[in-house]
């Protein structure tokens, strides 16, 4: 038994759900980067979720017109995507490059290459170029989020021209098939990169790596697509309008959405368990949805198209596009630093509000009129309104002038941008110093004055005067010193070099913790660990004790170790310091070099990025490793004075009374 036919119709072009599910995706986006540090630590898989929207519905509007024309006009499927794009792109890129270019600093660095990739959609790849990424912290980059909608558009241009391909096979489960071992295929790829220890930029960014949403979309209507056709002609089974199948597909959606958002709530870890991991599982919690939305009879989508997230998801693109780019000039211009510096609520609560305005106002004055009208009708709007009495000209000429405006506005500010941010200005010049130093060596020879730890630091013979012996820490010169650290260490050499002539500096960017041990065994094993070990490795990631245990066995007993504490907008660093103070409560011969509270009252003096000093930055930085290597010898040297007190009183216990002196 069938329902009541109804009359023959093509399916509809809006899908039940869609609009509501873009809400939530573009709402775990939103949240994820203008309020960091909330329940949503994973919000950028709404990404994900976007992708699997997009493989679906792009694919169903093809074999939409596949089915009613026998063919599938590239140039119109091109031309209507151009004009759902490009105009809102179009605006923000040139106000937000306008506004950079008044703000200045670093959030115009390597601005040209963002605004070709975003206008060529080529944004992922030249990031991947360029050695940029989502999860970097190097330069707060404006436009970053535009790498998705390069991956979206890039499979806009290839996907009308090999889906005629998957056409050819003569059942939907066999084309849904397909698309979705290409989606395992796209995941297994992303999991390779990460285990085998490659970029995590290059997985997360690469098309071919991160289309698997994508390809689940797409296996997602192959498959219903009998439905919708059956759905077309009125041929629904009664059983597919079931209560039981109804309640079934609330269920499955619910459960999809659930666990998309259980998903978005879980922090990420740079492991396959998040990529692909946890982006594979909230790409499949969306398809959940979006089969339950458009399952004939469900009530999910009209639950989640309800207006407030209607109206929401009808704007997400512009929603999307906008917010970060005013977070970045929001923070700029309000902190002076990049938003990976720390975000404060009343910045990200302004940055939302701007945005859903904004988005509003481009919804409803430049996309919906250049949808409606096209390219060719807008411009003949304009020209009309040229013509039209004054009101309307005025208008025009006004629209016209801003326009102008904004575009001189992005080229000067491409022509004005930095090639490098201020942070990697000022480790470049560390990196200069040290080059320089090197390649001009002090007259002095390092090996000469450090000579062996062994002998170095044994204790000295104590004159026989009768009298007990007292501390006597002695000044530590730069020829004693070993410094082993990252970044920030090597944007501070230009001070370490002055404050310490003759320090040896082993200095590198990205370098982690574990890194330590083994450049310390081989400076070791070469005999150039001088009696004094600098190591600055906390800014990169979390520092276990057992690194550090064997960063003090390789020192040994006869050295003494400084540990330079962090300082930087990342969540593990309280976690390094506790670690770094515990661990030298705990050993002799271990001291802490306080460089987090020496700069906390002076973060003016770091770069934009709040991680790196300046030149008066990298001074505090050198008066902090004095501090600690100061301490760490009045500490050796009390060490020394107990074991001289104690053979003292040993020689003289059973003498005769001691005369005063």
């Amino acid at each position: 038994m069938t329902t009541p036919p109804l009359p023959p119709a093509s399916p509809p072009t809006r899908y039940a759900g869609l609009d509501g599910l873009r809400a939530v995706a573009v709402g775990l986006v939103v949240i994820y980067h203008l309020f960091p540090g909330t329940l949503l630590a994973g919000g950028f898989v709404g990404v994900d979720v976007f992708f699997v929207i997009s493989g679906f519905l792009i694919t169903s509007l093809l074999m939409r017109e596949h089915r009613a024309t026998g063919r599938i006009s590239l140039g119109d499927f091109w031309r209507r995507r151009a004009r759902r794009l490009l105009p809102a792109l179009a605006l923000v890129v040139t106000v937000c490059a306008s506004a950079a270019w008044m703000i200045g600093g670093d959030v115009l660095v390597r601005l040209g290459a963002q605004v070709v990739g975003a206008f060529t959609f080529s944004y992922n790849w030249i990031s991947v170029a360029g050695g940029t990424g989502y999860f970097s912290a190097a330069t707060p980059e404006l436009f970053r989020n535009f790498w998705s909608l390069a991956v979206e558009e890039q499979f806009y241009v290839v996907w009308p021209l090999v889906l005629p391909l998957f056409l050819l096979l003569p059942r939907a489960w066999a084309r849904g098939g397909a698309a979705l071992a290409l989606a395992v295929a796209s995941a297994a790829w992303m999991g390779v990169l990460v285990a085998s220890g490659g970029d995590l930029t290059r997985a997360y960014f690469g098309t071919d790596s991160h289309a698997f949403g994508i390809f689940l979309g797409v296996g997602l209507a192959f498959g219903i697509a009998p439905l919708r056709r059956r759905l077309s002609v009125g041929a629904v089974p009664v059983w597919m309008r079931s209560g039981a199948v109804r309640t079934t597909a609330v269920v499955i959606g619910s459960v999809g959405l659930l666990g998309i958002l259980l998903i978005a709530s879980l922090p990420p870890v740079d492991t396959t368990a998040t990529f692909p991991g946890a982006l594979a599982a909230a790409s499949i919690g969306a398809a959940l949805v979006t089969l339950a939305g458009v399952w004939p009879g469900s009530p999910l989508g009209r639950h989640l198209d309800a207006r407030p997230l209607r109206w929401v998801g009808e704007r997400s693109y512009g929603i999307y596009l906008w917010h970060w780019p005013l977070l970045v000039l929001l923070v700029a211009a309000m902190e002076g630093t990049g938003p990976d510096a720390g975000v404060p609520v009343g910045i990200g609560l302004l940055t939302l509000a701007l945005t859903l305005v904004l988005a509003g106002l481009s919804y409803r004055f430049v996309e919906s009129p250049v949808r409606r009208l096209g390219f060719r009708g807008s411009l003949r709007r304009i020209g009309m309104a040229l013509r039209a009495r004054s009101g309307r000209r005025v208008t025009a000429l006004a629209g016209l002038a801003a326009g102008a405006a904004l575009v001189a506005g992005t080229a000067a500010a491409v022509l004005a941008g930095p090639a490098v941010s201020s942070g990697q200005s000022v480790v470049e010049a560390g990196a200069a110093a040290l080059a320089a130093e090197t390649a001009s060596p002090s007259p002095t020879d390092p090996s000469a004055t450090a000579g062996d730890a062994d002998q170095e630091a044994a204790p000295q013979e104590t004159p026989d005067t009768g009298a007990a012996p007292t501390p006597s820490p002695t000044p530590v010169t730069g020829e004693e010193i070993t410094a082993v650290g990252d970044s920030v260490m090597l944007a501070s050499a230009p001070s370490l070099l002055e404050r310490f002539p003759g320090i040896s500096v082993d200095a590198a960017e990205s370098r982690s913790a574990w890194a330590g041990p083994g450049i310390l065994r081989t400076l070791r094993d070469e005999g150039r660990l001088r009696p004094v070990v600098v190591v600055g490795l906390g800014t990169n990631g979390p520092v276990d004790r057992a690194t550090l245990e064997e960063i003090a066995d390789i020192a040994g007993p006869d050295r003494r170790v400084v540990l330079v504490n962090a300082f930087a907008p990342r969540d593990w660093v309280p976690g390094v310091n506790d670690t770094l103070r515990a661990f030298a409560a705990a050993h002799s011969g271990v001291s802490v070099a306080d460089w987090s509270a020496a700069i906390d009252p002076h973060r003016e003096l770091l770069a934009g990025d709040r991680i790196h000093p300046g030149r008066r930055g990298g001074d505090v930085y050198a008066d902090a490793v004095a501090a600690g290597v100061e301490r760490a010898e009045y500490e050796r040297a009390v060490r020394r004075y107990g074991e001289e007190l104690r053979a003292f009183r040993d020689e003289n216990s059973h003498g005769p009374p001691l005369v005063p002196q």
